[in-house]
């Protein structure tokens, strides 16, 4: 039975390329637009979920994971 997971994407421009990130499997992919890059990762978790064993899974997932912007003084 499949379920609906919910993970965080941080997509940011490399050069001329969008790299994206999923911070709480470590996974990442690129594109060569934003929606290219989100659609490559989602890709990448979907393909790491079917052929990761649960141990793996467990040791790799980051449940408690915070998302904020912070203000310095330079």
């Amino acid at each position: 039975m499949k379920r609906n997971l919910e993970f965080t994407a941080v997509i940011e421009k490399e050069e001329n390329m969008y790299v994206s990130l999923c911070p709480e499997l470590d996974i990442a992919s690129q594109g060569e637009t934003p929606e290219e890059a989100k659609s490559n990762l989602i890709e990448a978790i979907e393909l790491f979920f079917e052929t990761a064993s649960e141990g793996e899974i467990s040791k790799r997932l980051h449940n408690e994971l915070e998302i904020t912007r912070i203000a310095i003084n330079v």
